[in-house]
């Protein structure tokens, strides 16, 4: 039995994975199938969202655990099948005024981040409620023709399978306790249907349209990162989250960044970065063609799991932005 952690949390998930061939798939892709096919999705009441917004104190932002625990102890399976692609695409995101972070060093597994940068602000905390527990992961705005999405991953809405999370919302920026930008409660939440219907580390992806705060959408007040699918595997990128358990603190913003490799070891079609982020982390983002002068990348990946044990137990893995995913996207971005 293969088993991999959610990286919402440090909580162990057991996951089976069979039809493996030393350990790599050799399936074909799936077929494409319509948009809608692909997306599960639940509204939030007006009531709700209000709710939400007054629900997170800082108290309760400080109180909220590691997610992991929604999936203790559940089977769950990976397709290892690989996943579709279609044509490749990238989204643009939208300016916004912030500090130049500082060049980092070449591949780096993991740490604070001290540079500033479109990143800060467009990556923040993920709030949530599901079965009557308070949980945290991580997000970031994302380009969308709403210009109110964030996107996480999908363990960070959705039990997989099971119910969607309540009390959802998003604060970026976040840097212990603090909220400058405010909070932006979800009014819809999407996820694959191969997430939502058996918990697939493959299409571990979350997009929830927010409402207002201040005033402002989400992309009008800390900007947007644009989004890709269908590119290239095996690039160099950067991820970003805040991760909670030892040696982080929840509170501020961490990252690692390197090239990326395939899952040899579990079979799934996402990709590994050697990272030392812990629990919080989920849904963090995962960047290509990143610059670490300006904090601005394209959106390829999120944070989602890693191995408790193995040769790639010090990665941390994605899931690959194809057709399934981009689909997903494009339900809720529009």
């Amino acid at each position: 039995m293969i088993r991999r952690t959610l990286v919402a949390a440090s909580v162990l998930g057991a996951i089976s994975a069979a039809g493996l061939v030393n350990g790599a798939a050799t399936a074909a892709p799936r077929s494409e199938a319509k948009a809608s096919d692909h997306t599960v999705s639940k509204a939030v009441s007006k009531s709700a969202q209000q709710k939400a917004k007054t629900y997170w104190s800082s108290a309760r932002m400080k109180k909220a655990k590691d997610a992991s625990v929604l999936v203790k102890n559940r089977s769950k399976s990976v397709d290892t099948s690989s996943v579709a692609r279609g044509k490749a695409q990238v989204v643009q995101g939208s300016l916004a005024t912030a500090k130049a972070p500082k060049a980092p060093q070449a591949a780096y597994g993991g740490g604070y981040y001290s540079g500033g940068g479109k990143v800060v602000q467009t990556t923040g905390k993920v709030f949530f409620t599901l079965a009557g527990s308070d949980y945290v992961c991580s997000g970031s705005s994302t380009a969308a023709a709403n210009k109110s999405l964030v996107q996480t991953a999908g363990h960070c809405l959705n039990e997989g399978p099971g119910a969607f999370a309540t009390n959802f919302t998003f604060v970026p920026a976040y840097n212990n306790g603090s909220a400058p930008y405010g909070q932006f409660a979800a009014t819809n939440l999407y996820t694959s249907t191969q997430w939502a219907n058996s918990g697939d580390f493959n299409y571990d992806i979350g997009y929830a349209v927010v409402g207002t705060a201040g005033g402002k959408k989400l992309a009008d007040a800390v900007g947007s990162q644009g989004v890709g699918f269908n590119l290239s595997k095996g690039a160099y990128m950067y991820s970003f989250g805040y991760p909670a358990a030892s040696p982080y603190a929840g509170q501020k913003l961490a990252w690692c960044h390197g090239t990326v490799i395939a899952d040899t070891y579990g079979g799934s079609s996402d990709q590994g970065l050697a990272c030392n982020m812990t629990g919080g982390s989920s849904g963090g983002p995962w960047f290509i063609n990143y610059s670490t002068s300006t904090g601005v990348g394209t959106l390829n990946s999120v944070n989602s799991f890693k191995y408790t044990g193995g040769p790639l137990s010090g990665y941390m893995f994605g899931p690959y932005f194809g057709s399934v995913i981009q689909s997903v996207y494009n339900q809720a971005q529009a």
